[in-house]
């Protein structure tokens, strides 16, 4: 059996998989750990990046450098397309392909605030990156910084780098936590214009500048909320 033909874009920077940032290229560099393997690479790249960069969905969803792994990178924080984004990116910068795979899915412990914003419980356009290693894609996911995890009471999603890596069901009061209702394939950089669109369509107070109040603290909420 061949293995499948590696598009030549997942192994190029792109519009916000910017894999040739200077910043990029050296976060990247900096937590191989020294490996040379590829499988072993991705694994350190993934949580280097799960728990390096804070999960926080409390941003700016209009604005293009809320989905960009360079600016992710930057701030120290993002939600789960930037992180996505920010992990294939440092894969690219290793030669490692990659790309992103995008699904909608029924999340039950989003914050009140989120979910209103969100206008529901079904967060469209959640990602998770896709790297090419051992002949294969595979799926991971790196949004939950394991900090939040443990404050949240939700099971931090290991990887090793051989399996698909995506949320649990359940968290660890076996209460439902994440459930894939629809796959969007997957992508070579984020599909800005149609996240728009969907967010027009379904959650269009996310499309606001400011969709959330001032000083909110997505970890504190959700703490609160759970």
């Amino acid at each position: 059996m061949h293995s499948p033909v590696v598009p030549p874009e997942t192994l190029k920077p792109s519009r916000f998989i910017q894999s040739d940032d200077p910043a990029i290229v050296a976060f990247a560099r900096a937590h191989t750990g020294g490996e040379t393997d590829p499988v072993k690479v991705a694994i350190n790249l993934y949580f280097a990046v799960r728990d390096g960069i804070i999960y926080d969905p409390y941003v700016r969803f209009n604005a293009p450098e809320s989905y960009s792994a360079k600016d992710t990178l930057a701030a120290g924080r993002g939600f789960c397309v930037p992180k996505a984004a920010l992990l294939a990116a440092c894969a690219r910068a290793v030669g490692i392909p990659a790309r992103l795979g995008f699904a909608d899915v029924r999340n039950h412990l989003a914050t009140p605030k989120l979910l209103a914003a969100n206008g529901g419980d079904i967060m469209r356009w959640h990602a998770f990156t896709e790297m090419f290693l051992d002949g294969r894609w595979v799926k991971s996911t790196p949004a939950f910084n394991l900090t939040l995890c443990e404050r949240f009471g939700v099971h931090p999603l290991d990887w090793d780098g051989q399996t698909d890596s995506v949320f649990q069901p359940f968290d660890t009061l076996d209460r439902k936590h994440m459930e894939y209702v629809n796959e969007r394939g997957s992508f070579a950089d984020v599909p800005i214009e149609a996240i728009f669109a969907t967010f027009l369509e379904h959650s269009p107070r996310l499309l606001l500048d400011d969709p959330f109040a001032p000083g909110s603290d997505f970890a504190a909420e959700a703490v609160t909320s759970s």
